[in-house]
């Protein structure tokens, strides 16, 4: 009798030995290694299969390629699409990840609805909920669509064997870690199973044109669970974002082969379900306070979008001997920088001084033009000088305190005149593009000094 082979895998990235590690020399994560047995038998047939599979391809000069346009169907939701890059392309396979609770299955079994109405069959596979549970769930956002089929399972051979008889247009698997192979040995939600439940997907999506959607559970670290591979064998990876206790969510794209990444959609948590926000600007700065020092409006741009945002500071003396550094929806390592620039650039004493720093609304920017943002709420907090509210600001600041050109400086003003704003402080190098502009008050700003001296000198 052949002996049993075994092997120990690292359930964060896939690592292999031959041995129990407590530590991953790959990720450095701790006690994440399972044991695994070894089938050879079944390595060959998969290698055989992929021959196979393989047989009929040959090399075709680029000019002999025929390329086609994808087709594509809207999930009835316009953010969405958006960040889909306008609609779902027949035969894609989607990545959703996200926070529990954040929403995924909410927003999921609403484009079911949506796609389901407009005539496609649509198939919704559930390995962690029962379909009373899902039932419930429909009665209360108010689906009864024909079209749309629940089906509790986590099986892959009778999922694949039911996809045969049903032959549905989009197929939503909540989630890919409850998905198991009954014929490979490891555990439900293992490196091994999470492989090749996603790669039995891709299969199919790609065969039977089968637009595919899989939730994915993320780690506290905020990234997918499971290795890295499973985002590259996917067509689309796109991440729920927010803060549980916030009604704002944000739907945003990091990989996309069907469109651009980075895209950003918006949405709001009620009790019908998700509600997109079409003028997202307009409702994140609604309630920002008049004549109250430490708030400015920020002009950002998420992918190709422009927004408005309200960023708050307060700064106040510190009780014990090192001073505290706070910030919410923004690097911190950032938000130091900035800190240090303007103590050792602009001459602001807050080397004693606590800095708390906070993006309204529960969203998080990372873009860099938001520097000049930060400096203006930090230097009003100081000086406890209120910002006027028709003043928007957008700039990326340097080491040396100059103010450094932003993208998509014409984007950003026509935002700010739509929402009636009356100036709006921006790089000098960007104001060449934009000095023509009419209705509202362009002021180029070199440098932090400038544009500390601009706001503040009048009042």
């Amino acid at each position: 009798m052949a002996k049993i082979k075994t092997k120990f895998v690292c359930q964060n990235c896939g690592y292999e030995t031959e041995k129990w590690m407590g530590k991953c020399p790959d990720c450095g994560k701790w006690s994440s290694f399972e044991e695994v047995i070894e089938d050879k038998n079944a390595k060959k047939e998969i290698l055989t299969m992929n021959i196979a599979d393989k047989s009929d391809s040959k090399p075709v000069s680029i000019n002999n390629v025929k390329s086609r346009t994808e087709e594509r169907f809207t999930t009835g939701i316009n953010e969405l699409d958006r960040v889909l890059g306008g609609g779902v392309v027949q035969g894609s396979l989607v990545l959703v990840g996200g926070d529990p609770g954040i929403g995924k299955s909410t927003l999921l079994i609403q484009v079911s609805s949506n796609v389901a109405e407009s005539g496609k069959k649509v198939l919704y596979i559930t390995g962690e909920e029962s379909q009373s549970q899902i039932k419930m769930r429909a009665e209360r956002l108010g689906i009864n669509s024909e079209n749309l089929y629940i089906f509790a399972e986590n099986n892959l051979n009778i999922i694949e064997l039911y996809l045969d008889k049903i032959k549905p247009d989009m197929m939503i698997v909540d989630s890919i870690q409850t998905v198991y192979n009954p014929d490979v040995t490891s555990a439900p939600g293992t490196v091994s199973q999470i492989k090749e439940g996603t790669a039995k997907f891709m299969k199919i999506a790609k065969k039977l044109g089968i637009s595919t959607f899989l939730v994915g559970h993320v780690t506290k670290e905020g990234s997918l669970a499971g290795p890295k591979l499973l985002e590259h064998m996917v067509d689309t990876v796109i991440y729920f974002e927010g803060e549980r206790y916030n009604s704002y969510r944000l739907v945003r794209a990091v990989k996309n082969r069907f469109g651009s990444t980075n895209e950003l959609g918006v949405f709001e948590m009620l009790d019908k379900g998700l509600v997109e926000l079409e003028n997202p600007s307009k409702v994140l700065i609604s309630e920002k306070p008049k004549d109250v020092s430490g708030s400015v409006i920020i002009s950002t741009v998420e992918g190709t979008r422009p927004m408005l945002i309200e960023l708050q500071s307060l700064v106040a003396p510190s009780n014990f001997g090192i001073p505290k550094r706070t910030s919410t929806g923004v690097d911190y390592n950032r938000v130091a920088m900035i800190l240090a620039v303007l103590e050792k650039r602009v001459g602001l004493q807050i080397q004693n001084q606590d800095v708390y720093i906070n993006i309204v609304g529960g969203i998080r920017i990372n873009e860099p033009s938001i520097d000049l943002g930060i400096a203006m709420a930090v230097a009003s907090s100081v000086k406890n000088i209120p910002i006027s509210e028709n003043v928007a600001v957008t700039g990326e600041v340097g080491l040396t305190g100059e103010i450094r050109s932003v993208s998509f400086i014409e984007k950003r003003i026509a935002e700010c005149k739509k929402l009636g704003f009356e100036t709006i402080l921006i790089p000098k190098s960007n104001y060449d593009a934009v000095k023509n502009v009419k209705g509202i008050h362009i002021i180029p700003v070199a440098n932090l000094r400038q544009g500390i001296s601009f706001m503040f000198s009048k009042k």
